[in-house]
């Protein structure tokens, strides 16, 4: 009778709070630097079953899009809001609503693990500059507050504001990846199940540097020796088979800074780049598998809705012996001096090395399309999507063409677990979402494109309307001009029809100007 009393009790206060007892748990997962081809179940040859199994389980979205970097994806997803408008000095803006914020309000359960970087200089917290996550809604936080460290000695680890450098320092074993899935499913034996989670994991996997124990690295060996070149054409053979591109599409033209496989004088060595950065996905996949697996035995998987995406294209930065940051350590964890850069006589994986993968694989890594992180061309911004939650989604294993960005998930969520956002936000009228609602594409209904895709950050700016593509490059000191696409018959951006649509060209530049001053005015 006691037990009775009390759940009815539970029930007339999640009544009160204005939300239902069988509201969906939320997984939000992001990889970090990847190609769009890279899992399996978008074409890759990278053994990542645990994602493929969600993707068929769910929906994959073929038509999705990030920003061009790391901070402003994740300032874009967490908010709703274009990073032009939801960064204020490198950290979310204080009336930005963000998406643990208005989810804990409603009584979810909020935790983080993994890549913060978000931790900007608006205010001052406990003595210093920094933004922590419990400023912007999460009840738990392990990771670390950078963009980028060590995986097996992560620069600043943290669990909540304390610094657990020890943790690494003690534990031989100690690898970033697995840290986060352990400290996820920790997270998630310590939330009750009468009260729903929202759980975020920003992987550092696969940013650099090519880290990954040798083991994990060894089950790769062989596995790219037949080049980039070769491997190319397989994936976009695949990628037309499973339905993620159109099968008229054809590849772009190999990066002018990449060699044809047989004229590359270290292949060797080119290999082991890329068995790593494989290596550091499979890790990535199979972490994934245990928190899916933990959900699946306790029972919630099947009313938590997830979602996988990544925040960028591959990465092409050439990793060179003289770069300095915080998050490279002069030695290692046994007193070793660093040798960091990209150097052919040392192969990558180890601790003791710091090393990126390339041009070269990350042309390979966003198959079919031009360029890479940092730049607005399809290669920086055109990124892979599944949704997974196997109590609503019923058409599993489809592909879905709908139009989308990374500013679509706060409103998503929020659509799904019937959580309106307040009118206010720090201390003023809440700034309102750029993005939409796709619940209806997970219930495979078809929706209308957004009005508009708006992106500008670092290399490039672009706007996307309809099946057009209006993109800028500044690439270095070189001249550039506004290049016009037809994404529908020309996705990855080989024929420029800027001089045989000057109308469109200047049409589509006016709506890119008058969006970003209003992006700009908002910020105010």
């Amino acid at each position: 009778m006691i037990r009775f009393l009390q759940l009815l009790f539970v029930l007339a206060l999640a009544s009160a709070n204005g939300f239902s007892a069988q509201r969906p748990n939320v997984l939000l997962i992001m990889a970090d630097d990847m190609g769009y081809s890279d899992l399996g179940c978008f074409g890759g040859e990278i053994f990542t079953p645990r994602l493929d199994s969600l993707a068929k389980g769910g929906i994959r979205f073929s038509n999705f899009y990030s920003e061009n970097m790391c901070w402003v994806s994740r300032a874009s997803m967490l908010t709703g809001v274009y990073h032009r408008t939801s960064l204020k000095n490198n950290a979310l803006h204080p009336r930005c609503l963000t998406l643990p914020e208005a989810l804990r309000t409603n009584g979810y359960r909020t935790g983080m693990m993994g890549k913060w970087h978000l931790a900007g200089k608006y205010s001052k917290d406990d003595g210093g500059h920094t933004v922590y996550p419990d400023k912007r809604g999460f009840d738990h936080f392990y990771g670390i507050l950078g963009g980028a460290s060590s995986f097996f000695a992560p620069f600043g680890l943290k669990r909540n504001r304390t610094s657990i450098d020890h943790e690494f320092i003690k534990d031989p074993e100690y690898y970033f990846t697995h840290a986060i899935g352990k400290e996820a499913i920790s997270f998630l034996k310590e939330t009750s199940k009468e009260k729903p989670f929202f759980l975020y994991l920003p992987f550092t996997a696969a940013h650099w540097p090519l880290h990954a124990p040798a083991k994990a690295t060894e089950a790769y060996k062989g596995k790219f020796s037949a080049g980039w070149d070769v491997l190319r054409k397989n994936r976009l053979k695949r990628m037309k088979e499973l339905g993620v591109i159109h099968p008229s599409v054809v590849l772009s033209a190999r990066h002018p800074n990449v060699p044809a496989w047989k004229d590359e004088p270290n292949k060797s060595w080119q290999e082991r780049r890329m068995e790593v950065y494989a290596a550091q996905v499979t890790l990535m996949d199979q972490v994934i598998g245990e928190v899916i697996d933990y959900l699946n035995d306790t029972g919630q998987l099947d009313n938590t809705l997830t979602f996988f995406t990544i925040d960028n294209g591959g990465c092409h930065v050439e990793y060179g012996p003289d770069r300095k940051g915080d998050y490279l350590p002069e030695k290692t964890r046994d007193g070793r001096p660093m040798q960091p850069g990209n150097l052919t006589e040392l192969m990558p994986g180890p601790e003791i090395t710091y090393q990126s993968y390339g041009y070269g694989w990350a042309n390979l890594s966003n198959t079919p399309y031009r360029l890479f992180k940092q730049y607005d061309h399809e290669g920086g911004i055109h990124t892979p999507m599944i949704a997974h939650w196997p109590e609503k989604i019923k058409e599993t294993g489809t592909v879905s063409s709908t139009l989308s960005h990374l500013v679509d998930l706060m409103p998503t969520i929020l659509d799904a677990t019937e959580v309106s956002p307040t009118k206010n936000a720090g201390g003023g009228a809440r700034i309102a979402w750029d993005g939409r609602s796709i619940l209806p594409s997970l219930f495979g209904e078809k929706q209308k494109d957004p009005e508009l895709l708006f992106f500008h950050h670092a290399r490039g700016k672009a706007i996307r309307i309809g099946n057009w593509k209006l993109v800028f490059n500044k690439d270095g000191k070189k001249h550039a001009n506004w290049e016009l696409y037809d994404l529908l018959k020309d996705p990855n951006e080989t024929r420029d029809l800027a001089k045989q649509e000057p109308d469109r060209v200047l049409q589509m530049a006016a709506l890119w100007e008058e969006r970003e001053r209003s992006q700009s005015a908002r910020a105010k």
